[in-house]
C-alpha cells in the first residue's frame, strides 16, 4: 500500500518528538505505554496536540456522529430519558471531535423539549477545540450559549445528568505485553534511529495482571502471544464516577468482552495506526502524525464500573443500540424523498449498523448512579451476559 508522506513541517514535527522521547528514555527504552502517550499527547508535539487536522474527510479518520447526523437523532432519545428521570442535568462530552455530535444532539435535544442545562465539553486538544467553538457558532444563540468548555472533569459529585464518551477509551494508552513460556514480557520501544521493539520482563504490576487475564480466560496462548491491557481504565472510570453525582454514562468505542479480546487466535493483539484513513499495524512509523488505537476491554470496563460504585444498566452493539432508539424513524424523519437525499441515508444506515462496518465492531455500555432506569438503547438485546 502506498502512503501519502507527510510534508516536511509535519516531519520536522515528529523528529522534535522523537528528541524528546530519546531524552525521556531510559537506557534508551521506553514502555509503549509511555510512547503511546507522548505520541499522542505531549504538549505542542502530540498526535492530539500539535494542530493538525484528524478528524473528518482530511484528517485520519471518521467517527459515528461525522458520518451521519442520525447517530445523535438516536443518541438524544437515550438523554432524553435519563434527563426526564433526573428531572433535569446537563450533558458532559468527552473528547468532543469536531463538535459535530454536540451541534446535532443539542438540535435534537431542543426538537425533543429536553435541553440540558448545560452541555459542557472536556477537550484537551487546542486544535479541536477551536474546531468545536467554530461548528457550535453556528447554533442558534440559546443553544450555543448552553455549551462551556472544562479543563478538568468536574468536582466531586457536583454533575448531573449524562456523560457521553463516544471513541475515548481506545485513545487511552495501553501497556503491550509478549507471553513466553508461562512468563510475562513487556513490550517497549528501542528510541534508537530506526525505532523497534525491544521486550524487556514484565515489571510486577503488569505481571500480575497478565497472569490474571490468563487464568480468567482459560486460553492456551502460544509462545510469542502479544496483546495489550489498559491498566489506566479502573481510575479513569474511578474519576467519572467520583464527579458523578447522579446520572447516565453512554460509552461507545470499538472492543470485545474478555473471553473474546483474548483468545488465543487473537495473537498479535488490536493496536493499530490510523494515518490518513489508512489502518497501519506499524505505530512506530511517524510518532506524533498518526492516531494509535487498542480495542476497548468491555468486561475490564464493567469491572472497574461495579468498584467505582456505578450500575452496569446495559451492554449492546451500536446497531442494536440506534435500532432500540428509533433508527427507522429518524430515518424516515430525514428523509427528503429526493433520491440523491435517500441514497445518502440508506449508505449512512448501513455503515453505523452493518457487521462489517461499524453495526457490531463498535459496543455501546451505560453505566449509571443514583439512576433507576432500563436504558430504552438495550431494549431490543442486552449482551450483559457475554461480559
Amino acid at each position: 500500500m502506498r502512503l501519502p508522506q507527510p510534508d516536511a513541517d509535519a516531519l520536522h514535527l515528529s523528529e522534535r518528538l522523537l528528541e524528546l522521547m530519546r531524552r525521556q528514555a531510559e537506557d534508551g527504552w521506553l514502555a509503549f505505554s509511555r510512547y503511546m502517550a507522548m505520541a499522542l499527547y505531549a504538549p505542542g508535539l502530540g498526535y492530539y496536540s500539535a494542530g493538525s487536522h484528524k478528524i473528518g474527510s482530511a484528517g485520519d479518520f471518521i467517527t459515528a456522529p461525522e458520518l451521519s447526523p442520525l447517530f445523535a437523532d438516536c443518541l438524544a432519545k437515550q438523554c432524553q430519558q435519563a434527563l426526564s428521570a433526573l428531572a433535569g442535568g446537563s450533558v458532559l462530552e468527552l473528547g468532543a471531535g469536531t463538535g459535530r455530535l454536540a451541534f446535532d444532539l443539542l438540535t435534537a435535544l431542543e426538537k425533543q423539549e429536553s435541553l440540558p442545562d448545560e452541555y459542557l465539553i472536556l477537550e484537551p486538544s487546542a486544535e479541536l477545540r477551536q474546531r468545536q467553538q467554530q461548528c457550535l457558532e453556528a447554533l442558534p444563540p440559546d443553544l450555543s450559549q448552553r455549551v462551556r468548555w472544562l479543563d478538568a472533569l468536574p468536582s466531586d459529585g457536583q454533575f448531573r445528568g449524562v456523560v457521553i464518551a463516544n471513541e475515548v477509551m481506545d485513545a487511552m494508552p495501553v501497556e503491550l505485553f509478549v507471553w513466553q513460556a508461562g512468563e510475562v514480557f513487556q513490550r517497549g520501544v528501542r528510541t534508537h534511529e530506526p525505532l523497534r521493539w525491544e521486550d524487556r520482563p514484565a515489571p510486577p504490576a503488569l505481571a500480575g495482571a497478565v497472569q490474571k487475564l490468563f487464568e480468567s480466560t482459560g486460553s492456551q496462548w502460544p509462545d510469542g502471544y502479544a496483546s495489550e491491557v489498559n491498566l489506566a481504565l479502573p481510575a479513569w472510570v474511578a474519576a467519572l464516577s467520583a464527579s458523578l453525582e447522579a446520572g447516565l454514562m453512554i460509552l461507545v468505542d470499538y472492543g470485545y468482552p474478555r473471553q473474546e479480546y483474548y483468545r488465543a487466535e487473537r495473537s498479535m493483539g488490536t493496536l493499530i495506526a490510523h494515518y490518513r484513513h489508512r489502518v497501519l499495524d506499524d505505530p512506530l512509523l511517524w510518532p506524533g502524525l498518526m492516531d494509535i488505537t487498542a480495542n476497548v476491554d468491555f468486561t475490564a470496563l464493567a469491572e472497574a464500573a461495579d468498584a467505582a460504585g456505578l450500575d452496569v444498566l446495559g451492554y449492546t452493539t451500536q446497531s442494536w443500540f440506534l435500532q432500540a432508539l428509533g433508527l427507522e424513524e429518524a430515518f424516515h424523519a430525514r428523509n427528503t424523498g429526493k433520491p440523491r437525499d435517500q441514497l445518502n441515508l440508506v449508505a449512512q444506515v448501513r455503515q453505523l449498523t452493518l457487521p462489517a462496518e461499524m453495526g457490531e465492531r463498535f459496543q455501546v455500555m451505560l453505566l449509571g448512579k443514583q439512576l433507576a432506569i432500563e436504558p430504552l438503547g438495550t431494549r431490543l438485546k442486552d449482551l450483559r451476559h457475554r461480559l
